[in-house]
């Protein structure tokens, strides 16, 4: 293919996605398949979710549920994320009118950015951000304003925040735990967004899909915070919680106002997620107390052997409060940025990771990290470490 046929085939592409390419998480993993190396990258686990899960999928088939579900969502599913949503939060949620299932936490954060942000509305987000919040601002034509949050602590200055709001915001976007950084935010913080969210009119927009995953600290649902409610849409998902990724069952909880907007989208993007997958992630929403015990034991364990392992290789380290990633700086190994890192990382040491400046609009912000993947098995991290170890000097 000649320059002109390329030039061609990129004028094609829609202008509000004329600066996106491929994702990165494609990138890493076609390199590390190409390398052989371990893919401590993506964020997918390498073992399968719970067996009482995938049992209730197949009755779910075999009992004749292959149908079209109802549109915002099969009754036996909202009405666990209903209940639990209001055991943990505080507030009355009724799952007609206030959950919707989407085909993953991804398409509901589509939907909430095509349902309720207008082309010219100004979306504030905290880089390093996930990279599908800046398509998603992007497809609703809105503008993004970016708060950085930086190392070892990465809190959120209030300054920063303060000059974002303005009265072209209609929308700000919290991760809370945080992908990539591994921070959750704190109850003043999540206070002082809310404020600020009350003064201005703004809508708020949470990813929670880490939320039973926290090390330090506690989860905090900005919705349950004084006058927030009525403002804020919750998103969450079955596929982190229950290593069940590929299923893509995700949900949005938002009063009625919101809902009706982000089922606007919805129905039109994909209109009814899987009918089966439905009642499997019912299921798994009626685990018992030591499912999600057992479940945040052992990814301590995954993480500190992580931690102690890229620490005792010469990184510098900063130990995730909640997710299963960890952030650490590649200073000492003399790379001159994190891509140049990660691919010498993956041909050389045969170790795949991320390169986290693909999630700042600054570039230079993410250029002395990298991003790894905890979310694997003990002796799979193990391996990664023992590989690791030649980059000591």
């Amino acid at each position: 293919m000649d320059d002109s046929s390329i030039q061609t085939t990129h004028s094609r592409i829609a202008t509000r996605f004329a600066s996106f390419g491929e994702t990165i998480f494609a990138e890493i993993s076609r390199l590390a398949l190409q390398h052989d190396a371990i893919n401590l990258g993506q964020g997918f686990p390498n073992f399968d979710g719970p067996a009482f899960v995938k049992h209730a999928t197949v009755d779910a088939v075999l009992s004749g549920h292959n149908q079209y579900a109802r549109m915002f969502g099969m009754p036996v599913l909202t009405e666990r994320i209903a209940a639990q949503f209001s055991r943990r939060s505080g507030l009355n949620i009724e799952p007609d009118q206030h959950v919707t299932v989407t085909s993953g936490c991804t398409e509901a954060l589509a939907a909430t950015f095509l349902g309720l942000v207008n082309p010219g509305d100004e979306v504030i987000l905290f880089e390093p951000y996930y990279d599908s919040y800046r398509a998603c601002v992007a497809m609703a034509g809105a503008t993004p304003k970016f708060i950085t949050l930086r190392p070892p602590k990465f809190a959120v200055s209030e300054a920063q925040l303060r000059t974002a709001f303005t009265d072209r915001t209609r929308a700000i976007l919290i991760n809370t735990p945080h992908n990539p950084t591994g921070k959750v935010f704190s109850r003043a913080e999540l206070e002082l967004i809310a404020s600020l969210c009350k003064q201005h009119n703004v809508l708020a927009v949470t990813d929670e899909v880490y939320e039973h995953l926290v090390f330090e600290g506690e989860h905090v649902f900005l919705a349950s915070l004084d006058g927030m409610a009525e403002r804020t849409v919750t998103l969450s998902s079955l596929g982190k919680t229950f290593s069940l990724t590929g299923w893509k069952i995700g949900w949005a909880v938002a009063q009625p106002e919101l809902t009706r907007a982000v089922r606007m989208a919805h129905q039109y993007l994909t209109f009814a997620t899987a009918t089966p997958l439905q009642f499997g992630a019912a299921a798994a929403l009626d685990a018992p107390q030591s499912y999600f015990e057992t479940f945040r034991r052992q990814y301590t364990e995954r993480r500190d052997v992580l931690i102690e392992g890229l620490s005792a290789v010469g990184f510098t380290v900063y130990p995730p409060m909640g997710t299963y990633f960890v952030l650490a700086d590649h200073s000492t190994f003399g790379f001159s940025d994190d891509v140049a890192f990660c691919k010498h990382l993956i041909e050389k040491v045969g170790v795949a990771a991320i390169p986290p400046s693909a999630f700042y609009e600054h570039r230079a912000e993410g250029a002395k990290l990298v991003r790894f993947a905890f979310c694997k098995d003990v002796d799979m991290l193990r391996a990664a470490v023992d590989r690791l170890q030649s980059l000591k000097p």
